[in-house]
């Protein structure tokens, strides 16, 4: 019996990248205006002010400001950029 693979090709070994979603930046971090706060599939998380929402749901700052999460009714969230006094 051979204890190694031969010299053949394989039929498995592929797989895609990982897409890197989730939370990116939490409540309470300082950020700039640009910066990605949620990448996900869906509005699982609303765009609240000065908050963006781009083609693939990504949800971005459109101010410099501190990151805040907060309710929009009583099952969704939504997150929020408020400007530092």
């Amino acid at each position: 019996m051979a204890h190694k693979k031969g010299a053949g090709s394989t039929r498995n070994g592929r797989d895609s990248n990982s897409q890197r979603r989730g939370t990116k930046v939490y409540g309470g971090e300082r950020v700039s205006a640009g910066s990605i706060l949620v990448r996900q599939v869906g509005s699982t998380i609303h765009a609240g002010s000065n908050v963006g929402q781009a083609k693939d749901y990504s949800l971005f700052a459109l101010v410099d400001g501190v990151v805040k999460y907060e309710w929009r009714t009583r099952t969704q969230r939504k997150v929020s950029v408020y400007p530092e006094a």
